[in-house]
């Protein structure tokens, strides 16, 4: 049992449902102007979400496509130059405002930043996405708001490996069970686990339906809550649910 010293937020699902309006529709819009012949659609989509990283997912999808390049090396070559300019058509959607905060998140993260509870962000996504999300949701001093900010450019493995968020402790100095991750995927979830830090899931459009066994809690969204922490979910509520947590016993 810890007490709550800081607050760990993921970022696509968990802050906005970026995947399935953002990042889908980004990449989509790449294929066409590389004058390649894929589309993503919803469903195909939600199956890749499996490979954490855009450009891991792409890769992994080129191994069932006959159009594309043959040898590994020109595989990556074409991921790279097609992430790029994906991450440059998302800041572009989020910059039009397409995509907005999940319910509650917004709340939570300005009720934190009052209260002087130190945040981070924890995310395998790009810095560029990051910046182009929060900057469009918390304006230019969006940085102010979190203590600490690890992105996919800041660790080799990404979720669920836990290396995120031993990033985003070390650099918090605080203890994992004195910390409270926020999460939407089972990903997520095994990621925070392992570094043994509590989370809380908020269920997101692509993860309705896994399984978070585990959990501190599992919402549908920060305005709703759960029977336990009826919604809207403040920083005290969470603060009392976190109370609860007992570390697991290792074997």
């Amino acid at each position: 049992m810890g007490t709550l010293r800081a607050l760990l937020w993921d970022v696509d699902g968990t802050i906005a449902e970026t995947e399935r309006d953002g990042h889908r529709v980004a990449f989509n819009v790449a294929f066409k102007e590389f004058s390649l012949p894929w589309r993503w659609d919803v469903e195909t989509y939600g199956r890749l979400l499996r490979i954490t990283g855009g450009r891991e997912r792409m890769l992994h999808d080129f191994e069932s496509r006959s159009e594309a390049p043959q040898s590994l090396s020109e595989r990556e070559r074409l991921a790279s130059s097609l992430h790029r300019r994906k991450n440059e058509l998302y800041a572009q959607i989020v910059c039009r405002g397409e995509i907005e905060a999940r319910p509650g998140v917004r709340r939570l993260i300005e009720q934190a930043h009052a209260q002087g509870l130190p945040q981070a962000i924890v995310t395998t996504t790009s810095r560029s996405n990051v910046k182009a999300l929060l900057g469009g949701m918390l304006g230019d001093q969006w940085e102010s708001h979190f203590a600490a900010v690890i992105c996919g450019e800041d660790v080799e493995n990404k979720k669920p490996d836990p290396e995120v968020y031993l990033k985003a402790l070390a650099a918090l100095g605080v203890s994992p069970g004195d910390a409270l991750a926020m999460e939407d995927s089972a990903p997520g979830l095994a990621a925070a686990r392992a570094a043994g830090v509590p989370a809380v899931i908020t269920r997101s459009i692509y993860f309705a339906n896994s399984d978070f066994s585990g959990a501190l809690a599992v919402m549908n969204d920060l305005d709703h809550g759960d029977a336990r922490t009826p919604g809207p979910v403040t920083l005290a509520a969470l603060a009392a649910r976190h109370a609860t947590w007992t570390a697991p016993i290792s074997a």
